[in-house]
């Protein structure tokens, strides 16, 4: 059995309109939601043991906000990635349960392909910041996975875990 975390970097900051979009930074709200979804999943037993993320700087930020024990392999080809080039990315993939932090549109499409019977989750479809999807494969190696073979074990976004501001 392998596990698939796909997470959408979270919120990222637009205030400096001169910074490239590479370069952006989290925002506040960023930061707590990174840290509210770090905590989550270090109290499932999703702990992972790899972790592919963008190389873009809201990615590597959300990376670090969640305080995993495991490092990280800093992707460029994962900066807004096609979801078959984040699939040809996962089929190398050596560990158990890894972690993919990415970007819209691709992830979304990416967690939709991959998915057996999608989450009834009203924002699985726009897949916003911060949203988390773990699925199960029933595979011995990455190289095995495909459209359709993840079943769904959790969807949640930020919103799930933290208050909105008021």
């Amino acid at each position: 059995m392998r596990h698939l975390i796909l997470l959408r970097h979270v919120k990222s900051s637009w205030v400096n309109p001169d910074v490239d979009d590479f370069d952006r930074p989290l925002n506040k709200r960023g930061k707590r939601s990174a840290k509210a979804l770090g905590k989550w999943l270090r109290d499932s037993a999703l702990k992972p043991d790899e972790v592919l993320c963008s190389s873009a700087r809201r990615a590597r930020e959300t990376f670090e906000g969640l305080k995993l024990s495991v490092g990280a392999d800093l992707r460029e080809d994962l900066y807004h990635a096609e979801p078959e080039v984040m699939l040809e990315v996962l089929r190398k993939a050596g560990g158990k349960s890894v972690l993919m932090i990415g970007h819209n549109p691709g992830i979304a499409a990416f967690a939709q392909m991959l998915t057996e019977t999608p989450p009834e989750h009203p924002r699985f479809s726009d897949y916003p910041t911060g949203a988390l999807l773990v699925l199960d494969f029933d595979i011995k190696t990455w190289s095995k996975a495909g459209p359709g073979k993840g079943k769904v074990r959790s969807f949640l976004t930020p919103h799930d875990l933290v208050p909105a501001e008021e």
